[in-house]
């Protein structure tokens, strides 16, 4: 493995803690980013000369960590920090490792602590995901403004914001007691839902699946299960990663592309994960009341069925777009209604979809009607919304796809 090489792979695996552990002993949101940054620069110069290190992690969070101390000395709040820090010094991020056997009320995870420092009730629920997604697992603002369907600039102002107004409330860095987590629960359950899925369809890059951030976002969402045991849609985010996960040796070839699920080879899919998330699904009792992750794992546990039941998959979407009202939904619904056995009225719900203009810029809705255009053989009309997509699509594993599509379409 290349020096790059390993410096990317570190940074998929260790921003977040790192930067979750700076900001917890220096409180400074800024300061605890721009050293990270500064320790993955440093590692591409560092790395080629002596090697890349046995525990990345630490090393990184030592050199991010000396970096925010030197910061310190020279700043007019430093002897006061660093005397808060000579009392608890950092952390190697393996410390947490440790922890995950305590008991639920005694968990001390840096990661777990600023998931709930950002989604404080003081801040708007989009402001909470942005800015979790931001530091704990480092997307740029170009990538959560692409999973929030805004531009660039306007997701850049909502973080700077949520920084200052995390400064300004001295919003403390903690897990909160048992009577506080449940005003905190739906924006922890949103972050580490966008989490999951940056980690199964990375925005950016050449590579479609980012295992890291799913590795991580199922970590935390056990602990999270945990600490709140009778939560049932924590429990229900946690089976559907689980669910979505276990088909991620079979979703892309050994090229890197992707492989549809219709063309999904199943005996690569992981059994063991599969019937974990069914045993957590079968012990949360019945659907009622029906929340909105219970719903997304009960349409997952119908794609790891021998044969997917397309009619009860269009049923729960129909459930899921009544509770949500997301036009990202309603194409999923308009997917269900085609494969259930009438793809005019999926195609219908598609192209009103697209005259209302909500999913202008998002490639899966081209991309959606290409597919059920190419399966009722009108070609032309498929190859100019997969073309419509190729120019949208924000990753290039996708590319490649909708390239690949191109090809059979022309063949």
């Amino acid at each position: 493995m290349s020096v790059e090489a390993a410096v990317q792979a570190a940074f998929r695996e260790e921003w977040g803690r790192v930067v979750a552990t700076l900001i917890r002993r220096t409180g400074d949101w800024d300061l605890a980013e721009e050293c990270a940054q500064e320790a993955f620069a440093q590692a591409l110069t560092s790395w080629a000369r002596d090697g890349v290190p046995d525990r990345p992690g630490a090393w990184l969070t030592t050199v991010a960590g000396n970096r925010a101390l030197d910061r310190l000395r020279r700043g007019a709040r430093g002897a006061e920090l660093l005397e808060q820090i000579a009392h608890d010094p950092l952390r190697s991020p393996d410390a947490a490792d440790d922890e995950q056997d305590q008991e639920p009320d005694v968990i001390e995870d840096d990661r777990l602590r600023l998931m709930f420092t950002c989604c404080h009730p003081a801040l708007a629920l989009e402001a909470r995901v942005a800015l979790t997604l931001r530091t704990l697992a480092g997307l740029s603002t170009a990538e959560i403004a692409r999973a929030f369907l805004v531009p660039e600039p306007t997701m850049a102002k909502r973080l700077v914001r949520a920084k200052a107004k995390i400064a300004a409330a001295a919003i403390p860095y903690r897990v909160p007691p048992p009577e506080l987590l449940p005003e905190r629960t739906p924006g922890v359950l949103a972050v580490l839902y966008l989490l999951y899925n940056e980690g199964y369809a990375a925005s950016s890059g050449d590579a479609l699946i980012r295992a890291g951030l799913c590795d991580e976002a199922i970590r935390l969402a056990r602990l999270l299960c945990r600490l709140m045991p009778d939560e049932p849609e924590a429990t229900a985010l946690l089976a559907l990663m689980l669910l979505q996960h276990s088909r991620r040796d079979a979703r892309v070839d050994a090229a890197g592309d992707l492989i549809t699920l219709e063309d999904q080879d199943r005996g690569r899919w992981h059994r063991d994960e599969i019937e974990s998330a069914e045993r957590l699904l079968s012990d949360s009792g019945p659907l009622a009341p029906v929340g909105t992750y219970r719903l997304q794992a009960e349409i997952a546990a119908c794609h790891v069925q021998p044969q997917t039941d397309w009619a009860r998959v269009r049923d729960l979407y129909e459930l899921l777009a009544a509770a949500t009202r997301s036009p990202v939904v309603e194409l999923n619904l308009a997917v269900a209604v085609a494969m259930a056995g009438d793809p005019d009225a999926g195609l219908a719900l598609v192209n009103e979809l697209a005259q209302r203009g909500e999913l202008g810029s998002y490639h899966l809705l081209p991309a959606t009607r290409a597919d059920l255009l190419r399966r009722r053989g009108e070609r032309e009309q498929a190859a100019a919304e997969y073309r419509r997509a190729l120019e949208l699509a924000p990753s290039e594993a996708e590319r490649r796809f909708l390239r690949r599509r191109l090809a059979e379409l022309a063949a």
